[in-house]
C-alpha cells in the first residue's frame, strides 16, 4: 500500500508530542460478591503521536481495563488521564461522547458488526448520523475499504465474509472518523495465526504509512512484535 493510499483518512501527523498521558492512574471496582477489585494500581503511561505500543499481559492482568480509560468508556478512580494536554477528569458527558465518537477508532475481538448488513454499511455506520452528505460517506466508505483489501466484498453481507475479512471491515470502520488513535482488544483472538499476522501487518502498515497511532492490547507475543514498544502488565501494574 501507498502512502497516498492512506491520505484521505488518516489522523492529522502533523501534530506532535504526547497524544495521551496517564499519571498515578487507579481503577477500583466492586466484583459480583461486592469485594474491591484493585485493577490498576498507580499507572503511568505517555503514548506519542504516530506510536505503535503493543501492551502485554495474562488474563486479569487490567490491559483491558486500561484500554477502557484510553477510550472514555470508563474513568478512573484516582489520577489523571490527560488527552492532548487537557484532564479528562473535569469533561462533560456530551464532550467525553464526542471525544470518544470522533477520536477513537475501537478494533475489538468479536468485531461487533451488524453481520446481516453489508460491509459498506458497516463502515459506513459511525457517520450516518452526522451531518454529511450520504454520497460523501458512500465515497469514503469505498475508498477505505479499497485501502484494506476488501474493495471486491463492500456489498457482501457480514455473516458471509471470513474471520480475517470481518477483521478488516472492523478496521475500516474504526478509520472512517479518521480517529486520533486506534485501541486494538485482542485484535488476531478470533482468528487463525497466519491471517492474524495478515491483519497485524495492515495495522504496521496503517501506522507505518498512514501515521494512525494504535495501541493494541495482547496476550500473543507475536501479536507484540509488530509494535514499536511493548509494555508488560502484571496486576495492575506496568512490570
Amino acid at each position: 500500500m501507498s502512502k497516498s493510499e492512506f491520505s484521505e483518512f488518516s489522523s492529522d501527523t502533523a501534530r506532535s508530542g504526547a497524544l495521551i498521558e496517564c499519571k498515578n492512574v487507579h481503577k477500583i471496582y466492586k466484583s459480583s460478591q461486592n469485594i474491591a477489585v484493585h485493577a490498576l494500581k498507580g499507572l503511568d503511561l505517555r503514548v506519542d503521536q504516530g506510536e505503535f505500543l503493543a501492551i502485554q499481559g495474562v488474563s486479569g492482568s487490567g490491559k483491558s481495563t486500561l484500554l477502557n480509560i484510553l477510550g472514555f468508556l470508563d474513568v478512573p478512580t484516582e489520577g489523571k488521564y490527560i488527552f492532548r494536554d487537557q484532564d479528562t477528569y473535569a469533561f462533560q458527558d456530551r464532550k467525553t461522547s464526542r471525544l470518544r465518537n470522533n477520536e477513537i477508532g475501537f478494533i475489538l475481538q468479536d468485531f461487533a458488526l451488524l453481520e446481516d448488513e453489508s460491509a459498506l454499511y458497516n463502515v459506513c455506520l459511525p457517520l450516518l448520523m452526522t451531518k454529511e452528505k450520504r454520497n460523501s460517506i458512500k465515497r469514503k466508505a469505498e475508498n477505505i475499504l479499497q485501502s484494506v483489501g476488501l474493495e471486491h466484498k463492500q456489498l457482501s453481507l457480514v455473516k458471509n465474509l471470513s474471520g480475517g475479512e470481518k477483521q478488516r471491515v472492523a478496521i475500516a470502520r474504526a478509520l472512517v472518523i479518521k480517529p486520533s488513535i486506534l485501541l486494538a482488544d485482542e485484535p488476531t483472538g478470533a482468528l487463525d495465526s497466519e491471517t492474524g499476522n495478515e491483519i497485524m501487518a495492515l495495522l504496521k502498515s496503517l501506522n507505518e504509512k498512514g501515521g494512525v497511532t494504535i495501541i493494541a492490547v495482547t496476550h500473543n507475543d507475536q501479536v507484540a512484535s509488530y509494535a514499536n514498544r511493548r509494555l508488560v502488565m502484571r496486576d495492575g501494574m506496568f512490570a
